[in-house]
């Protein structure tokens, strides 16, 4: 589980960003996490509640913000969220990898008292 590894490395930058503020204290944490990010959020909020206990964001809440996947089709101009296994264009059938979101795994915003 991958997650776990992510998210001490992002608690890492958290609680330095915090403490850059003046705060000892986490109360919140918002991530943006995309389809195909390869993170599942379960393990991820998971891994949060594990990792957050005994440190200052304990009883911190773990916000996730889920994109999910879109490709442009430079073909017709059309973006899309494609169905599974297919990046064809609903408009004019041209296959498309050119993704525009849902790779994303990135933290938003801290919460700080």
């Amino acid at each position: 589980m991958h997650e776990l590894s992510l998210m001490e490395n992002t608690l890492a930058i958290v609680f330095e960003e915090a403490r850059r503020h003046g705060s000892d204290r986490v109360t919140g944490l918002r991530m943006r996490v995309g389809s195909m990010s390869g993170v599942v959020p379960e393990a991820l909020e998971f891994a949060f509640e594990a990792l957050t206990e005994g440190t200052p964001a304990a009883g911190a809440k773990l916000y996730i913000e889920r994109i999910p996947l879109a490709c442009y089709c430079s073909a017709c101009g059309n973006e899309f969220e494609p169905p599974p296994h297919s990046f064809e264009c609903p408009v004019c059938k041209t296959p498309s990898m050119d993704i525009r979101k849902g790779r994303e795994l990135e933290i938003i915003s801290i919460e700080v008292p």
